[in-house]
C-alpha cells in the first residue's frame, strides 16, 4: 500500500535528508560527480535547508511502501504552475508504481490550486526519467541551466504538464 504523507516535523525532515543521501548519491554521482553531490545534498537536502524552503513556500511530502518510507517529493505553488521540486524513489522500490501514484497526488494537488500545470526540472543526462515523464505527458519546453553556487550548475529541461 502507497501512502503519501506531510512532511511538517524534524523526524521527517531527518527521515528525507537521510533518503536523499542514499538516492542521490547511487542515481546522480555517475551524471554529476560526487562534489557536486555532496555540495547539492548539504545546502539543498540537510535537514536545516528543507526547513528553508518550507517556510518559503515549499511543501515536502514522504512516500510509504508498506509502512517504509521509500521516498519523497517537494513543490511549490507558484502563478500558473505547480512546481515539481522533487520526486525521489529508493532503488529498490522503482517499478512498483509509487512514483505514478506520487505524480496523481501532485497533479491533484495542482488542480485543487486550481493551477493550469505542473512544471518541473530534470538534468539533460537522466534519460530514463525524461522518458518516464514523456509517458505521463509532460512535454519538454527547452533547456534551463541554473547556477546553484560553489562553481556547479543543474544543466536541465525544463517539463509541462497542462492538468
Amino acid at each position: 500500500m502507497i501512502e503519501i504523507v506531510p512532511a511538517k516535523s524534524r523526524p521527517h525532515f531527518l527521515k528525507i535528508e537521510e533518503l536523499a543521501d542514499v538516492i542521490w548519491r547511487e542515481h546522480y554521482i555517475p551524471i554529476v560527480g560526487k562534489p557536486q553531490i555532496d555540495y547539492m545534498l548539504e545546502n539543498f537536502q540537510s535537514e536545516e535547508a528543507i526547513k528553508d524552503q518550507i517556510a518559503n513556500g515549499f511543501e515536502y511530502f514522504l512516500l510509504k511502501y508498506n509502512q517504509k518510507h521509500v521516498g519523497y517529493i517537494s513543490v511549490k505553488r507558484e502563478e500558473y504552475a505547480l512546481f515539481l521540486s522533487k520526486i525521489y524513489v529508493l532503488s529498490a522500490y522503482r517499478g512498483l508504481k509509487i512514483g505514478k501514484a506520487a505524480m496523481h497526488f501532485v497533479e491533484k494537488k495542482a488542480q485543487n490550486y486550481q493551477l493550469e500545470q505542473v512544471r518541473l526540472t530534470v538534468n539533460k543526462y537522466n534519460k530514463k526519467a525524461i522518458e518516464a515523464y514523456k509517458k505521463l505527458g509532460f512535454k519538454n519546453i527547452g533547456p534551463l541551466v541554473t547556477e546553484i553556487g560553489n562553481g556547479f550548475i543543474m544543466d536541465d529541461y525544463q517539463l509541462v504538464k497542462s492538468v
